[in-house]
């Protein structure tokens, strides 16, 4: 079994996307760094109607870098120049009252401006940025195949603004399929603010051929500029060499008022009542 088939095994099933998509992209290269977080820290980050999507007892900030290849309107052709870039974000993670997962994202950093400018429009927290990246897989490379280098990202904001420079060694035999890994990878949209109002950006892709790896440099200074501390280094640390995705039409999410959430995670992936948690916003 081939470690995409071995991960799929787990996957759990994207919801049906709601047609017609209205973008469609490639991630490639990606490196996840997570850190564990008290779910406090994350809750005052997450919009009207939605909470932290907790997992072993605590909320999760992640650290990701990837290259965004080809992306296009609709199901069309990648846009020229603008379709293709590197980008770092840093997010945390989310639930609705009926249980659908998603990211919220505190910071995009992107290298190319026209996309951070239609992005702000859209209340999504893009921040132009220089962005390197190194270590980028050939297309069709198996991840068998890949082996000894490193990938990683590093970020300058301008007007002196915050950095980064993180880079990992993959494990190419190995296959990063535990709860944990799935938690923060398997998730098929984002919440986000819009004039007011809290949406939920959907999206699809295929399991993330997901392989461990060991940090090689790491200087952040992204997350403590989002507003969120972490000490020591992640406790998640992943590669993949990427999927292709496709979003759909944003909704409003419904049922705001008074939501303190249904259920968290715990480090077997199964779902407990917990009551309310009153003063977390």
């Amino acid at each position: 079994m081939d470690q995409r088939s071995s991960a799929a095994a787990l996957w759990p099933d994207p919801p049906e996307l709601p047609l017609p998509a209205i973008m469609d992209q490639r991630w490639l290269d990606a490196v996840f760094l997570h850190w564990r977080i008290p779910e406090s820290s994350a809750a005052r980050f997450m919009p009207p109607g939605v909470e932290p999507d907790v997992f072993d007892d605590s909320s999760w900030v992640g650290l990701i870098g990837f290259r965004m290849k080809g992306a296009g309107l609709g199901r069309g052709p990648g846009i020229p120049y603008l379709g293709s870039f590197n980008e770092v974000n840093v997010r945390l993670y989310s639930r609705e009252p009926d249980g659908t997962r998603g990211v919220v994202f505190l910071s995009l950093d992107a290298n190319r401006l026209p996309v951070v400018l239609a992005a702000r429009q859209a209340g999504i927290p893009y921040v132009w940025s220089r962005i390197r990246s190194w270590g980028t897989t050939p297309p069709g490379t198996p991840p068998e195949s890949m082996a000894g280098g490193t990938s990683g990202y590093s970020v300058s904001r301008f007007r002196k603004g915050a950095a980064s420079r993180f880079s990992v060694i993959p494990n190419p035999g190995s296959v990063a399929d535990d709860p944990l890994s799935l938690h923060v990878t398997a998730r098929f949209g984002l919440h986000s603010r819009f004039y007011g109002r809290t949406i939920y950006i959907p999206n699809t892709h295929e399991p993330w051929a997901l392989q461990h790896a060991d940090v090689h440099e790491l200087q952040d200074g992204l997350i403590s500029s989002a507003g969120i501390e972490v000490g020591g280094p992640p406790e998640s640390v992943l590669y993949s060499p990427g999927v292709r995705t496709q979003f759909g039409w944003p909704r409003p999410v419904t049922g705001a008022l008074g939501f303190r959430g249904q259920g968290r995670q715990q480090g077997q992936g199964q779902d407990v009542r917990r009551p309310a948690s009153p003063g977390l916003r």
